[in-house]
């Protein structure tokens, strides 16, 4: 994926001009602040879409781009990357939407959506997803798409992660 990704940069090993859309439940999201922070720093351009029930109080603090429309966020950010979300129904306590239908209406990455986005986007979600609300069979799968990777890279950075908290406590460190 990293690969993928640096041959969207402008330059170097920074993603200096790489336009990021991310997509979906931002309010439950870890992946969206954490996401936003490390590609911000990497020097990408971020910006939010999503169903305003579901767009965090203080996101000016993110320093990104806020939409609320999916369709007129794809028209003004024409992004490199798309990056969709699970909606977390297990974390909501109340209607943030009307029902699934109208949300992949208004903010899935819908067969249509995906085919007018350029033919280099890649489209990216970091799973578990939800075929037909966030994301289409089409998108999901397609050669854009580079969910499998996100996914198994993951799970090996979490390993990593946890390998070295735990030798790191062994080693009296923390």
């Amino acid at each position: 994926m990293r690969r993928r990704l640096h041959g969207l940069a402008s330059r170097g090993q920074d993603l200096d001009g790489v336009r990021v859309l991310i997509v979906g439940d931002i309010l439950h999201s870890r992946v969206a602040r954490s996401n936003a922070w490390l590609l911000k720093t990497l020097g990408a351009e971020v910006a939010f879409v999503a169903p305003p029930t579901l767009i965090p109080n203080g996101v000016a603090a993110f320093g990104v781009d806020v939409h609320y429309d999916l369709d007129e966020a794809l028209a003004a950010v024409r992004p490199d990357v798309v990056m969709m979300l699970r909606i977390q129904q297990e974390r909501m306590n109340a209607a943030f939407f009307p029902n699934g239908r109208e949300y992949a209406r208004s903010w899935g990455l819908s067969a249509e959506r995906f085919r007018g986005l350029g033919e280099k986007t890649l489209v990216m979600h970091p799973g578990p997803m939800n075929r037909g609300l966030e994301i289409s069979d089409e998108a999901a799968d397609s050669p854009q798409s580079t969910v499998l990777e996100q996914v198994t890279n993951g799970v090996a950075v979490r390993m990593a992660v946890l390998y070295l908290t735990l030798a790191a406590a062994n080693q009296g460190a923390l």
